[in-house]
């Protein structure tokens, strides 16, 4: 795809600031720093800081306030998890954070809901043909998302 490279936890946070800042959110970041802090490093051995390569990896937790409510989870590998009101993308590429969160913020996000099998999505396309899709688990639905729906 055509995403700028997001090489490090670090760059991507840079990027998740800027979209903070242009939607005047406000934001939190907590930072994990060496394979015994961080959530999901199965490479290292029990106790050790560094990777087997010597690199240390890096996790942050970032939270944007205001509606809705997203969180994003960056992991070492070059993926995330973002958490958009209760609905989770697992397994993105760091790289498309930006775009993802700039199609929430932006507008472009959606909700698509289908009477059989009854169910709702939520929809967040991507510059390009890249679009993520979810499903809102019952009951979930905030008024952010009841807003969007299509």
């Amino acid at each position: 795809m055509g995403h700028p490279q997001l090489p490090t936890t670090e760059s991507a946070v840079r990027a998740i600031r800027e979209i903070a800042d242009a939607y005047r959110l406000e934001m939190t970041v907590t930072d994990d720093i060496g394979a015994d802090r961080t959530s999901r490093r199965t490479a290292a051995g029990a106790f050790a800081v560094l990777d087997p390569d010597g690199s240390l990896p890096h996790e942050a937790y970032v939270e944007l306030g205001g509606s809705p409510a997203v969180s994003v989870q960056l992991f070492p590998e070059d993926d995330a998890k973002i958490i958009v009101d209760g609905v989770e993308f697992p397994d993105l590429p760091r790289a498309s954070v930006p775009a993802f969160l700039r199609s929430v913020y932006g507008g472009t996000a959606w909700v698509k809901a289908r009477s059989f099998p009854p169910g709702q999505w939520l929809i967040v396309p991507l510059p390009g043909d890249e679009t993520y899709k979810e499903l809102i688990l019952r009951g979930a639905l905030t008024p952010w998302l009841a807003r969007g729906i299509r």
